[in-house]
């Protein structure tokens, strides 16, 4: 199916949504469905999570959904563009309380009661359309910019749902996200060179030797196994700064946010296990098994910390 935008098979994208208002409760089923649908993890979150933020999750995920597939997904870097402006201008409408997609009806449900400035949401979308027109990048800190955009925004809104605003907390939740979304380039090169995008630094690859032509004919030599070492050690320090959050989050909420980090640095143990570094010619995944596992643990360093302060 095509949406008359030009979008195939993804219909929470279809302009025709726009065109007429939806109750709270109907916005926030949507949202809650197009979590459930795109985020396999959601459910387990979902379980981790106070049951009185779980919808208002799902209203933060469903917006970062939407805008993330409007940049990926549409196929056209000029159509892109201009959708991203308009989803841009929802958010304004949003802010000014003339919400009318289901994602925005839902969300402005959520900013009310959160009190959540509109800085975070705008910022991702800064990144969304940076994406459309960056595919290289030249050093390590204008890499952590582009994080600092693309995934920075998302703990902050989480840090907002929990009730949190102040620096030490954000910092560290910066420096999780930022982990994040570096283990997931190292995970998938193959895939976004594919897709037309290095987010190797060009200063990293040739401090070791590397070049985009050997990565274009999917050399993983010693000079690769180098780099990736380099780079997943950047990205351990990173998880390792912000695993003193969830220390700094009361209840059920830290096992969530110790979740995330622990599944990106397993991220991290698999593509130096499994794969022996060639995530050229290989993906690491997490099994079922070893993400019940992680969830284990979490929940038995919680209770081992309530004990401890009982």
């Amino acid at each position: 199916m095509t949406s008359p935008g030009g979008v195939t098979n993804l219909p929470w994208l279809d302009p025709r949504l726009y065109q007429s208002r939806v109750s709270r409760a109907e916005a926030e089923a949507f949202c809650r469905a197009l979590a459930e649908r795109h985020y396999e993890n959601f459910t387990v979150v979902s379980f981790l999570l106070p049951r009185p933020l779980r919808q208002h999750f799902a209203n933060v995920y469903a917006y970062c959904r939407v805008s993330d597939d409007l940049a990926d997904e549409i196929g056209d870097r000029e159509r892109a563009l201009s959708r991203l402006a308009e989803w841009g201008s929802h958010l304004d409408r949003c802010y000014e309380g003339e919400s009318t997609h289901p994602v925005f009806v839902a969300l402005a449900a959520t900013i009310r009661e959160f009190d959540i400035p509109k800085g975070p949401f705008a910022d991702l979308l800064v990144a969304f359309r940076q994406d459309q027109l960056q595919t290289r990048y030249r050093t390590w800190q204008e890499l952590l910019g582009y994080c600092a955009n693309s995934a920075n925004p998302v703990g902050r809104l989480v840090l907002h749902l929990s009730g949190y605003r102040d620096e030490r907390r954000r910092l560290l939740s910066d420096a999780t996200c930022t982990a994040l979304q570096l283990a997931n380039f190292w995970q998938d090169v193959a895939r976004d060179y594919e897709r037309g995008t290095i987010y190797v630094p060009e200063e990293v690859m040739r401090a070791h030797g590397y070049s985009e032509e050997l990565l274009a004919r999917r050399v993983a030599d010693e000079r690769w196994t180098a780099l990736m070492e380099d780079l997943i050690g950047r990205t351990r320090a990173l998880f390792a700064q912000g695993l003193e959050l969830p220390r700094l989050i009361p209840g059920r909420l830290r096992l969530a946010i110790e979740l995330f980090s622990r599944g990106g640095l397993a991220v991290l143990r698999a593509i130096e296990r499994e794969c022996r570094y060639d995530t050229l010619h290989r993906r690491p995944a997490l099994s079922r098994r070893r993400k019940a596992l992680l969830i284990a643990a979490a929940l038995t360093r919680s209770s081992s910390g309530l004990r401890e302060r009982a």
